[in-house]
């Protein structure tokens, strides 16, 4: 505990960085004095809570699924404003934030996939993978923010915005369309969990793919001074 904590640097590409920056930075100057960041770490969660409701409540009416989209935006402003309250506000608890948004982030992406295995499209077994394929990528990051000391928010020009945004746009897909069954191996798979099936094996693919490349760096770095000097 006695040892200083240091903020890694954060690694931003994705697709809606700056713009995204530009309108956090704007709700950041609009924002109430008496909302906190730790308010703000609670709505996030509130809105992985409605998220997961309006899958599970599809099973009754589809339209529920945009219930499950006003969920994730909420999930969105929640999670994204904390911590740019915080520095804003230049009152950022390194520790304690970095250890209360990753785990709250953790128990978010588990409502969602949850959510998403109880919904008559995807199939749980399916849900998980996904949410397992998130979490490898998550354990990647956290390794590398201690042997690399950076922070990676985003892989292939797409991070958390990104994706909720696609699973905004999968939501509406599913409720203008309907359920859509393919055959597969001589049994009906839903087409939405195909698809949801694929995207747990491209991030799989990813964190195999950035582990190979870190270890590799790493071996270069550690042999370099490992090998003996001559004076």
């Amino acid at each position: 505990m006695g040892a200083r904590f240091r903020l890694p640097d954060r690694i931003q590409t994705s697709i809606l960085a700056s713009g995204e920056r530009a309108l956090l930075d704007r709700l950041c100057r609009l924002m109430p004095t008496w909302v906190t960041p730790d308010h703000l770490t609670a709505i996030g969660t509130i809105g992985a809570a409605i998220a997961g409701a309006g899958y599970v409540a599809s099973n009754w009416r589809p339209s529920f699924l945009l219930l499950a989209s006003f969920g994730l935006l909420v999930n969105w402003f929640g999670d994204s404003l904390d911590g740019s309250l915080a520095r804003h506000r230049k009152a950022e608890r390194p520790r304690y934030g970095y250890f209360l948004d990753h785990s709250v982030d953790a128990v978010n992406n588990l409502i969602f996939a949850l959510g998403l295995g109880l919904s008559p499209y995807v199939s749980m077994n399916v849900a998980l993978f996904l949410l397992a394929s998130y979490y490898l990528l998550s354990m990647y990051v956290f390794l590398s923010n201690q042997v690399l000391g950076e922070f990676r928010l985003s892989f292939l020009h797409g991070g958390p915005t990104e994706l909720r945004l696609l699973a905004i746009g999968f939501n509406l897909f599913i409720f203008v369309e309907g359920p859509l069954e393919l055959s597969f191996m001589g049994a009906a798979v839903s087409f939405y969990t195909l698809l949801v099936g694929l995207e747990g094996a491209a991030f799989v693919a990813i964190f195999i793919y950035m582990v190979l490349g870190t270890a590799k760096t790493l071996r270069r770095h550690d042999e370099s001074f490992a090998k003996p000097r001559c004076d």
